[in-house]
């Protein structure tokens, strides 16, 4: 079984970065306009799209910003955070079939009310920047391993 482990506040440190990737598919972008009730059409409709400067659907800017909370969630500082702010710029569109990869690098540390900065940016598999902006979190104090869940299949139509 996967595992995800914490890093608590005391083991954190300026400069410390983690990543995390995911390829988008089609069922992303369905399920995403179905979670947050986005239906423009940029995202939805192959023909709309085609009229626009991307030629073709994209993804909801925010599915990046929600790379951003999972890599939080999931590599730093992991399970037990508490994601408090984010400041997010959209540099260019994500298509079904990129892989985005999120890092996060620890820029500043508040010990005493446990709260983490840092800087996030998002690069497509050819390196082009994506998304920037930077988080807060609270970090965790007592340390956490969990077992990763397994979600149900979902199937988009």
């Amino acid at each position: 079984m996967a595992q995800l482990e914490n890093l608590t506040i005391n083991e954190l440190s300026v400069g410390l970065v983690k990543t995390y990737s995911k390829t988008l598919a089609q069922k992303d972008i369905i399920l995403f306009a179905a979670c947050s009730g986005d239906v423009n059409p940029v995202h939805l409709d192959k023909d709309y799209a085609a009229t626009t400067p991307f030629g073709e659907p994209i993804a909801h800017g925010m599915w990046t910003g929600a790379l951003i909370s999972a890599a939080i969630a999931t590599q730093l500082p992991g399970p037990g955070s508490v994601y408090r702010s984010q400041s997010l710029i959209f540099k260019h569109p994500v298509k079904v079939g990129d892989t985005v990869t999120v890092t996060l690098s620890v820029s500043e540390i508040k010990e005493r009310i446990k709260l983490v900065v840092l800087d996030c940016e998002a690069h497509n598999q050819d390196g082009k920047l994506i998304a920037k902006g930077v988080a807060e979190v609270i970090a965790p104090s007592e340390k956490q391993i969990i077992v990763v869940p397994v979600l149900p299949e979902i199937v988009a139509g």
